[in-house]
């Protein structure tokens, strides 16, 4: 159950921010069809990911490209604490921003920053247990309430913008598409450092990814069943401004944006932790003797001081377009590494057993 929730609340804060407006500005119509292929995808990516971990079992990836050899463990984990490294300054510069520009903006972006760092940062410092319960505690207060302004978010669609449903493929080669794998690639790679602390069952997984399909979908068409594609496609962050129209006669109070975005921006720092986490784990492997409290202390000041060196918002878009490739490549090589890896070594025990 603690996989599960940690699974779904770390994509539901990553989706309906930047996601939507990334899909609508790469395609004028069928946008059914640009997210489909990225569910598909990361279905087909997360299933090879866990049935190459499911050849070492009770190991982390860590501990597992450590044991094939030095150049191997090179050639993934140092792309993959890199990798964690910018989405720690992507996430937490871009989401301070967001905050500033939707309900604080008269509070300094320092200090924005400072509390979402300082909170992730403790959270991760009491380690992954803590961690996992406070996604529990945190799926039981908010994710009701998403839920419910999700549904009510459909209150002034407006049918008509679902036609035409016609799509062809060029979105494929856009920008804006290719940075929307931002919410598909984020948020699966735990699953191969909580295996000697937590146990899961793949089928409950993908039961938690299916889950997801619907926030995928609409979190895209309920911006443009709202506005019309040409007006939410100009608009900075679409499904924000879709729940901010929403108006409940009965609820007393007047946005309920408000109580949407907190309960996001909670997971969305629940996620810094566990990918702080993340990063700690492997830098601690290679350097044991640094308490890995320190390393955290040192990991967070160091993204905290180079998120100043981002002007604005133009900066953090051309972050997440250099990360698209590094993006890739972890999407891509480390599923079908640990695959590769894990049949080889089965192959080579049945031989051996021979």
């Amino acid at each position: 159950m603690h996989v599960m929730l940690m699974y779904v609340i770390s994509h539901l804060g990553l989706i309906f921010f930047m996601y939507p407006g990334n899909v609508i500005s790469s395609t004028e119509q069928g946008h059914w069809l640009p997210v489909l292929l990225g569910v598909v995808i990361h279905f087909i990516f997360i299933n090879i990911y866990m049935k190459g971990l499911s050849y070492f079992p009770k190991k982390d990836i860590i501990r597992i490209y450590a044991g094939i050899g030095k150049g191997t463990a090179i050639l993934f984990i140092a792309p993959v604490f890199l990798y964690f490294s910018m989405i720690l300054l992507i996430t937490l510069r871009a989401y301070a921003e967001i905050i500033t520009i939707v309900f604080l903006s008269k509070t300094p972006l320092w200090a924005i920053m400072l509390l979402l760092i300082s909170i992730s940062t403790y959270i991760a410092a009491k380690g992954v247990e803590t961690i996992f319960r406070t996604g529990l505690l945190l799926s039981l207060l908010f994710l009701p309430i998403i839920i419910f302004i999700f549904f009510t978010s459909f209150q002034n669609v407006d049918w008509r913008y679902v036609v035409p449903l016609d799509a062809d493929l060029g979105f494929i080669i856009k920008r804006t598409y290719l940075e929307s794998f931002f919410a598909f690639s984020g948020g699966f790679l735990f699953l191969g450092f909580v295996q000697p602390y937590f146990s899961y069952d793949r089928k409950y997984i993908l039961w938690a990814a299916a889950f997801l399909i619907p926030f995928f979908l609409f979190s895209v068409y309920i911006p443009v069943l709202t506005f019309g594609q040409a007006t939410s496609a100009t608009t900075f962050l679409p499904y924000v401004v879709a729940v901010d129209a929403i108006n409940i006669n009965w609820l007393m109070f007047d946005r309920v944006t408000m109580f949407f975005l907190l309960s996001l921006i909670s997971f969305i720092m629940l996620y810094l932790a566990l990918v702080s986490w993340k990063a700690i784990r492997i830098l601690s492997h290679y350097l044991p003797s640094i308490k890995p409290v320190k390393l955290l202390l040192a990991l967070a000041a160091a993204v905290y001081i180079a998120c100043f060196f981002i002007p604005d918002w133009k900066d953090v878009e051309k972050l997440f377009w250099w990360n698209t490739f590094l993006r890739f490549y972890i999407l891509i090589a480390i599923p079908f590494s640990l695959f590769f890896f894990g049949r080889c070594m089965k192959r080579k025990g049945i031989d051996e057993s021979i």
